[in-house]
């Protein structure tokens, strides 16, 4: 069976339905990370003032474009150890960056909390404090294998009570992309990326060895954009921010929303480029061997409207596209492809016989 789609089989054919079940990640997240620009230099006034910068962008249609999750990355500037008296160990906000606490900032944004601590009470502040988006980095993993560790958070969210995105950020030392797709919704490919146009390139190279793996539900991270924070030229950002978009990338911000420049908005705003990232495959084509050589071949549409839809010969697994193939109920014969338009949310099948030998 071969299945010409972007969404309904994983590399080796099987369903992905038994993804981690939170309906999220239809499309590669966007949003702004603090990481890459701020680093461990995070406090809530930060946070709350690039929120308010994206409120005042987003009058002007164009950088709001590039946001549905604000995160910030580092825990420890985030939060502090209990105290003796606090039952079941839950982290408490440090008072000194975070003084109304992360349920209160969550209120005034949506946000990510990124660390590697215990699986149960991680889940659980993200349920409490209302975060939408778990990065789960890979400090401090006290050598716990990868694959134990980030099942067992996969499962604790599962429990969480409401969906909430799951961010594997394994840095791609045992090729995440190739184990676990059923219990996250995205995960790093690579190592930390650079503001340098040698440091992009490389990993974007990285990143593309697994393009065959990124799915709606499930997405390759090549970590996150450093357009805008200075080191590269303007067309050097153009193209990164260009590869990060075809590559079906997460399109996360890392830079300083409050002091964007004038070069930086066009290329981060761009309504066509975003598009790209953004598209879900919404037609699939199904095809099959039969006995006597021939092929049955369906054409699904997903789309509310009528479309063309074609099968060429050499993606459904035939491999001389001078091959002509007959219906018995149509004049028409086809060689190289199989083109007919189907009307939405409906289907044609197709069962062909060979007219030349296969």
């Amino acid at each position: 069976l071969f299945i010409v789609s972007s969404s309904a089989a994983d590399s080796n054919g099987s369903d992905r339905r038994n993804l981690l079940s939170n309906g999220l990640g239809l499309t590669p997240p966007m949003g702004w990370n603090s990481w890459n620009h701020f680093h461990c230099q995070i406090n809530e006034k930060i946070i709350r003032e690039t929120d308010d910068c994206w409120g005042e962008s987003s009058r002007d249609s164009q950088i709001s474009l590039s946001c549905s999750f604000h995160m910030f990355d580092s825990l420890t500037q985030i939060a502090a150890k209990p105290l003796p008296n606090q039952c079941q160990g839950n982290l408490v906000a440090n008072k000194t960056t975070f003084p109304s606490g992360t349920k209160a900032l969550a209120d005034y944004v949506h946000i990510l909390i990124s660390n590697s601590l215990d699986n149960r009470i991680e889940s659980n502040i993200a349920f409490e404090q209302g975060i939408d988006y778990l990065k789960y980095d890979n400090c401090f993993n006290d050598d716990t294998r990868p694959t134990i560790r980030y099942r067992a958070m996969s499962d604790a969210l599962k429990k969480a009570g409401r969906p909430i995105f799951f961010s594997m950020c394994e840095w791609g030392d045992m090729r995440p992309a190739l184990w676990g797709s059923n219990i996250r919704n995205s995960w790093r490919t690579t190592d930390d990326i650079s503001d340098s146009w040698a440091r992009m390139l490389t990993i974007a190279d990285m990143n593309e060895v697994y393009a065959d793996h990124a799915k709606p539900g499930g997405w390759n991270d090549p970590d996150m954009l450093e357009v805008g924070n200075g080191g590269m030229k303007y067309n050097e950002y153009v193209v990164h921010f260009s590869i990060w978009a075809i590559s079906k990338a997460p399109l996360l911000l890392g830079c300083d929303v409050g002091n964007l420049t004038a070069e930086t908005m066009p290329i981060i705003g761009n309504e066509e480029v975003i598009a790209v990232n953004q598209a879900i495959n919404d037609q699939q084509i199904w095809a099959g061997p039969l006995s006597g050589n021939r092929i049955v071949v369906l054409l699904e549409s997903r789309k509310t409207f009528s479309s063309m839809m074609t099968a060429h010969w050499d993606d459904i697994g035939i491999k001389s596209n001078n091959t002509l193939f007959e219906h018995r109920t149509l004049e028409t014969k086809f060689q190289g492809k199989l083109t007919a338009k189907v009307d939405g949310h409906s289907c044609k099948m197709y069962e062909l016989t060979p007219v030349t030998k296969l």
